[in-house]
């Protein structure tokens, strides 16, 4: 394992980490058990990095991570976000109004277990809120120690700008694989402009790019990504043809697609940093070993004509969910 700095900060990260929503019933049901020995074979792998929300099974998720991690908080850089909720009628919302920015931190770090988060993000921006409101109500988390650094997701050039401008952003985490490119790569301009890094969620395709998946039927019946377009009929016979592609150079290269795209992703810069998710060890492994893929300008340049920006067929979130992200 190698390790980055997450932009102008003092984290130093595993440039692998470890996304642990699918260990809170988002991709079917999870196995806390096994939840716990994934986080801690990571640990033994390398990896330090890893990203939670306050949405990940409601709670659920941190309380995971602050059993799975006790007595090891030195070794980690803990990741959070806030600012997605649960509506009273049960649908989706966002909330990034000032008053409520503090509460979400407490409760978090009770969850956690921690007395200090190492990057905590705006999880999604709140449309009806300045974001520079929302900034400067996380600003007051790191002077009062509770936050060290602060963090965006899925925010769009702009709104990164006006937000860096209130208080410096250590990273923002986008969605970014070699099936979706365009709006992270757009964002990727800005950052490394500002000296942010980016974290890159989903860099697998939510597991497309590993060739796992070759009809809607091998997803489970109470797994998200069945409602994912990407998943769906011509779209995924499309995606399926890139990964066809990929393939084939990730067996001229002794690895695993999955470790190719992953290896791809990390040879994009230093203030690059994935964190694939997984439940389950022997994925974990197969992740951390792309660490150890080595390729040339010229495989670079041979995946991205594989993967070609725009490939991706599909929408990265179902319609309604589209319009919360890159704004």
């Amino acid at each position: 394992m190698h390790y980055r700095t997450l932009g102008t900060s003092t984290l130093s990260v595993s440039a692998i980490g470890l996304g642990c929503m699918s260990m809170s019933g988002v991709y079917g049901r999870g196995d806390d058990a096994e939840s716990i020995a994934v986080i801690q074979r990571a640990l033994e792998l390398g990896v330090n990095f890893f990203d939670s929300s306050d949405m990940y099974g409601w709670g659920h998720n941190e309380q995971l991570l602050a059993r799975a991690l006790a007595g090891r908080r030195a070794q980690v850089v803990l990741a959070t976000k806030f600012g997605n909720l649960r509506k009273p009628d049960g649908t989706p919302g966002v909330n990034g109004r000032p008053e409520y920015v503090p509460r979400a931190c407490d409760a978090s770090l009770e969850r956690l277990g921690v007395d200090v988060i190492d990057l905590y993000y705006q999880h999604r921006v709140d449309p009806s809120v300045p974001i520079e409101d929302t900034v400067g109500a996380m600003a007051r988390l790191v002077e009062q120690g509770k936050v060290r650094f602060l963090g965006l997701s899925e925010a769009a050039p702009a709104t990164i700008r006006r937000a860096h401008a209130v208080h410096p952003i250590a990273a923002v985490q986008s969605e970014y694989s070699l099936l979706y490119r365009v709006e992270a790569e757009e964002t990727l301009r800005t950052t490394r402009e500002l000296g942010i890094s980016f974290v890159a969620y989903a860099p697998l395709g939510r597991s497309l790019l590993t060739g796992r998946v070759q009809r809607v039927e091998d997803i489970p019946p109470d797994d998200r990504r069945r409602d994912h377009p990407r998943f769906k009929d011509e779209n995924l016979a499309k995606n399926l043809a890139l990964v066809g592609r990929l393939e084939a150079i990730a067996t001229a290269k002794g690895c695993t697609p999955a470790q190719l795209v992953l290896a791809w992703l990390l040879a994009q810069g230093e203030d690059l940093v994935a964190i694939p998710g997984t439940k389950r060890r022997a994925r974990l492994e197969e992740n951390v070993g792309a660490a150890a893929v080595q390729l040339t300008a010229d495989d670079v340049a041979r995946i991205s004509a594989a993967a070609p920006v725009g490939a991706g067929a599909g929408l990265r979130y179902p319609e309604p969910a589209m319009k919360a992200v890159y704004r």
